[in-house]
């Protein structure tokens, strides 16, 4: 299954080469490309592709405001399939420093993880395909700062944590600690398909676009800030 990818960014050296780079693999196809972040809203809402590869300081629109307006753009029809919700683009920040200020705001825009410019290409390439397979692109050094950061606010209870089940509840703070669904199954002691169901209802429940969302409400909430990462 080949993914389609929007490349974002005002730097026109850099987006051409991204785009040839990307549009070199056989399973990722490059659709379009956009200057700034208010072209990238209007190309993403007419091409619709997988994956929009995001830059975070732009002319016009900043890489930010055009996430939030880009995951706000959900569609009437959207479904919940494994661990996303299907239908909409997935946004992968692309940053020149490890976690900057924005790299938080972009997350709560609903950006489903970052990568940084100064990698090799090989780990763009795959975070691409992480988001669109609706996996969280938190590596653990970022989770540790996730935590540190969100350690020194006050929980902001989201009150769709009221309506999740105890259960969902676990399924929620492992998930976003790290556990992927095999490791769930074998921590909870239950099948995959049970745990695909609970994570599920928990996407629907929270209105959650991805395992990324997860984290970030998590954190957020104090669910899993006491307890870390595992390892």
């Amino acid at each position: 299954m080949t993914t389609t990818v929007l490349v974002v960014d005002d730097e026109v050296l850099l987006r051409t080469a991204f785009s040839s780079l990307i549009d070199a693999e056989d399973d990722l196809d490059v659709v379009g490309e956009a200057s700034d972040g208010r072209l990238a809203v209007e190309l993403a809402a007419r091409l619709r592709p997988d994956v929009v590869v995001m830059d975070v300081r732009m002319p016009v629109m900043d890489g930010i405001e055009a996430t939030r307006q880009i995951t706000g753009d959900q569609i009437t029809g959207d479904q919940i399939t494994g661990d996303q919700i299907t239908g909409g683009p997935r946004v992968l920040i692309l940053t020149t420093f490890d976690l900057d200020e924005y790299v938080f705001d972009a997350l709560r825009a609903g950006a489903s993880g970052f990568a940084l410019k100064s990698r090799p290409l090989e780990e763009l390439l795959s975070a691409i395909r992480t988001v669109a397979a609706g996996e969280a692109l938190l590596a653990p050094s970022v989770t540790r700062r996730l935590i540190a950061h969100f350690a020194h606010q006050a929980p902001a209870r989201s009150p769709a944590l009221a309506e999740l089940t105890e259960r969902e509840r676990e399924v929620l703070a492992l998930v976003a600690r790290g556990l992927s669904n095999a490791e769930l199954a074998g921590t909870l002691h239950v099948s995959l398909p049970t745990v695909k169901t609970h994570v599920s209802r928990i996407l629907t429940k929270l209105g959650a676009r991805d395992r990324t969302q997860f984290v970030v409400l998590a954190y957020e909430s104090g669910l899993v800030a006491a307890a870390g990462p595992p390892g």
